[in-house]
């Protein structure tokens, strides 16, 4: 029978080559087989990022929409000084109601209270003040 040779090796790879065989870490055992139905959903790679499970939400709902506050509007006019004391008396009456309020909040009330009277009532406000002039007074 006849042996198979080897062919000569170098003293550098055969102390390189043990050397490395040293090195080697064993094989690492086979992945336990898990039965059907039951595959793993992560991924293999462990290094790889895994998937970020969004929260279930609840259905959108429509969102209320905000009434615009009304644009205001910066006004001067001019008026009567006996009509204006009838302001100040209509603060005063309104404090002692506890409720307190400011000139322009009895002037919106006055105009809405016009705006809800029937035409002849309007007339007849309209016909119970006087018409005074325009602009500043003099000086």
């Amino acid at each position: 029978m006849a042996t198979a040779k080897k062919p000569p090796v170098s003293r550098k790879q055969s102390s390189a080559g043990a050397k490395k065989a040293a090195l080697k870490k064993p094989a690492a055992a086979p992945a336990p087989v898990q039965p059907a139905g039951t595959a793993k959903t992560a991924r293999t790679n462990p290094k790889a990022k895994k998937p970020i499970a969004k929260p279930v939400s609840a259905p959108k709902t429509e969102k209320p929409v905000k009434a615009k506050k009304p644009k205001l509007v910066r006004d001067s006019f001019t008026i009567p000084k006996p009509e204006y004391v009838v302001l100040e008396a209509l603060k005063q009456r309104a404090a002692g109601l506890a409720h307190p309020v400011k000139k322009s909040e009895l002037l919106r009330a006055g105009i809405k209270t016009l705006a809800a009277m029937p035409d002849a009532a309007f007339l007849t406000a309209l016909n119970n003040v006087p018409t005074i002039k325009t602009g500043r007074p003099a000086a």
